[in-house]
């Protein structure tokens, strides 16, 4: 009754399970240019909401080379945009800048590039919740303000119930969100810069003599520096451009033409929000507030009261706007749980992170990953408090180390192959501003806050980076050890014979559970053979193939699964006739391995009643909590199961050393 219930409660909040076989199921699931705009958008979008601002505010009292900066802003997020075109083109199955740096510069550059890209996600979803809330919060009530971390916490609880149930689903019921804050802004800036449209030419002017004025007086150097100082702080405005790099094998087909359809709507959105914020502020003649009001919202406000609404409207189409800025942020949040697992689920299938995050949930999303980057982020919010200014310092730094690597691999790319590459010239000059650009804001923005939690970015991206080769090192070791025994074992003669034994339904029957190690079913096969010499007449293999994020929109294909699991069950059956037993294999294909393995299971049992079910499982002579999680628990869980169901287990260790 309880598994029933439980049963009814995971269908209502995460939705039922859907067939990975199917076609629709893909059609359904995948997204569209529009879609994958706000869901992969609302992190770059989102950052027009502070990102113009720490810019602005870096110049002081020189606010006219603004103008440098607005024009500076738009050229570099379509200079990114269109770099990370080259990588959606070189890398159609996903992975971003991972695989960049993976293959085009060495595995040990995609894990620095893989380790930046998960602190960077997890400190989006936290960082984006509480910015959030702070902006909604400020205008509620003081009293309301002790409130705030339980709401962080439960609003990520809420996105991660949301990316359970899958990635369309939280992006659909985000959308309006998104809507809302595009038009607010487009028309903001269109009416405020409208407005004031007229003053363009004598600013440019004033920015001109106050650029020549200043060099005159400190030196063209001073001039440069301040100008590189405030764009490079100016940089969390391009975070977010990289994650549909990450998540391409998520859209609808043609892949690289939706991503590319989407890249344009993100840079072209982005461009002109944040240039446009800064012409504001600079038409509008926006001042800092004492008060603390953001920059965003002092220059808001004059905009709409030139529209003479009267205080009251005006009041609340200012108070709206803002709510939709602080929502956005909200909708930023769910980027982190759509990009951190991808990413994890492509070291994983690289053997940097645990196996289990490249496996598919019955809903085909990442859910190990989704649980780990919302907890994750959950954590440093109770860590923090919800205060984000360390964070934020944290969250560039990250984004640009990544950017950097990127570019820096296409660079290398371009160069070794101009001989095949009649364009190459102009994509490799592309590829090599965009990395002296993403380059020197990393390392302005390394040297100006180092001292202000920026070292706590080199500490924590180490750490992961560390894990991550302690195990790799492991999964290394484990795969030289099995392919000793797949050495050993794996060789022994598979022909198919013409006149096959017969079965005997009525006869006993050994059941063995195969995974893709040949080593690891012959072992268990011999193992029964001389334990219990003679006693079975009929041998079953059970195969299961797990769809997960690589044979499903990953560089695998479910084709290339379904011809590897069903050649191994071959393999198996030719070696027991070849011997003279009589054999045979049962298929299945899903995201659950023990689901799939138990209703297999209970199929032979309808077929030969008189069986026993043998499988075999790795023992580690050092054993300790890592290697219990880096590898799967199917073997206990299948005993636990059919136990429960009244049938035979025998489990058979395979000892690794």
């Amino acid at each position: 009754m309880s598994q029933c219930l439980l049963g009814k409660i995971s269908g209502v909040l995460f939705g039922p399970p859907r067939d990975p076989l199917a076609p629709e199921t893909r059609q359904h699931i995948a997204l569209i240019a529009f879609f994958a705009w706000v869901g992969l958008g609302a992190d770059g979008l989102s950052s027009s909401a502070y990102g113009p601002e720490e810019a602005f505010k870096a110049l002081g009292t020189h606010t006219s080379l603004s103008l440098y900066l607005a024009l500076a802003t738009a050229l570099t997020v379509f200079l990114i945009s269109v770099a990370y075109n080259q990588v959606i083109e070189l890398f159609p199955s996903g992975g971003g800048g991972y695989k960049v740096a993976t293959q085009l510069i060495g595995p040990h550059a995609g894990l620095v590039s893989g380790a930046a890209l998960i602190v960077d996600y997890v400190l989006t979803i936290a960082i984006s919740v509480a910015s959030g809330v702070d902006a909604v919060f400020s205008a509620c009530p003081v009293s309301w303000q002790p409130y705030k971390l339980a709401t962080e916490l439960g609003l990520t609880l809420l996105l991660i119930i949301l990316n359970l149930r899958g990635m369309k689903e939280s992006i659909t019921i985000l959308t309006p969100i998104f809507v809302g804050f595009v038009i607010s802004h487009v028309f903001i800036i269109l009416y405020g810069v409208g407005v004031r449209g007229s003053e363009l030419p004598t600013i440019v002017g004033q920015t001109l003599h106050e650029t020549s004025s200043l060099a005159g007086q400190m030196g063209w150097v001073f001039v440069a520096s301040l100008f590189l100082r405030a764009y490079s702080l100016g940089g969390g405005t391009y975070t977010g451009i990289e994650a549909v790099s990450n998540n391409i094998n998520s859209l609808k087909e043609p892949r690289v033409h939706t991503g590319k359809i989407t890249m344009f709507y993100m840079a072209s959105s982005l461009a002109f929000t944040a240039g446009g914020i800064i012409l504001i502020y600079l038409l509008w003649h926006a001042v800092p507030s004492s008060t603390g009001e953001t920059l965003n919202a002092v220059a808001f406000r004059s905009v709409i009261q030139s529209l003479g609404l009267g205080p009251g409207l005006s009041f609340w189409l200012l108070t709206i706007t803002l709510m939709l800025e602080g929502a956005l942020l909200y909708v930023a949040a769910n980027t982190g749980l759509l990009g951190g697992p991808a990413v994890l689920a492509n070291m994983a299938s690289d053997g940097w992170a645990p196996t289990q995050f490249s496996s598919l949930s019955s809903r085909l999303v990442t859910k190990h990953g989704i649980l780990m980057m919302g907890l994750a982020a959950i954590l440093i919010l109770l860590w923090s408090r919800g205060v984000v200014d360390l964070l934020a310092v944290l969250y560039s730094i990250n984004v640009f180390l990544t950017f950097s690597m990127s570019l820096l691999g296409l660079c290398i790319y371009w160069w070794r192959h101009r001989a095949q590459q009649p364009w190459w010239l102009p994509r490799l000059l592309l590829s090599l501003v965009g990395f002296t650009v993403t380059c020197s804001i990393l390392m302005v923005t390394l040297f100006e806050k180092f001292f202000e939690g920026g070292w706590v970015t080199v500490v924590i991206t180490s750490s992961v980076i560390g894990v991550c080769l302690l195990i790799r090192a492991h999964y290394r070791e484990t795969e030289m050890q099995m392919a000793k025994a797949d050495a050993l074992l794996a060789h022994l003669p598979a022909q198919a014979v013409a006149n096959p034994p017969a079965l005997d339904p009525l006869a006993q029957t050994a059941v063995f559970m195969i995974s893709q190690s040949r080593g690891a079913g012959m072992h268990t096969i011999l193992w029964v053979q001389r334990l219990f010499p003679g006693v079975f007449k009929n041998f079953i293999f059970l195969s299961v193939g797990a769809v997960d994020t690589q044979s499903y929109g990953g560089e695998g294909s479910l084709e290339g699964l379904q011809e590897k699991v069903h050649s191994a069950c071959d393999y198996y059956v030719n070696f027991c006739h070849g011997n003279g037993i009589a054999a045979k294999s049962y298929e299945s294909f899903g995201t659950d391995r023990v689901a799939e393995l138990t209703k297999l299971a209970l199929l032979v049992r309808e077929e030969f009643p008189d069986c026993v079910f043998f499988a075999s499982k790795l023992i580690f002579v050092h054993d300790n909590w890592l290697t219990r999680i880096l590898h799967n628990q199917t073997a206990l869980t299948m005993q636990r199961v059919l136990h429960l169901q009244g049938l035979f287990m025998v489990i058979l260790p395979m000892k690794v050393d």
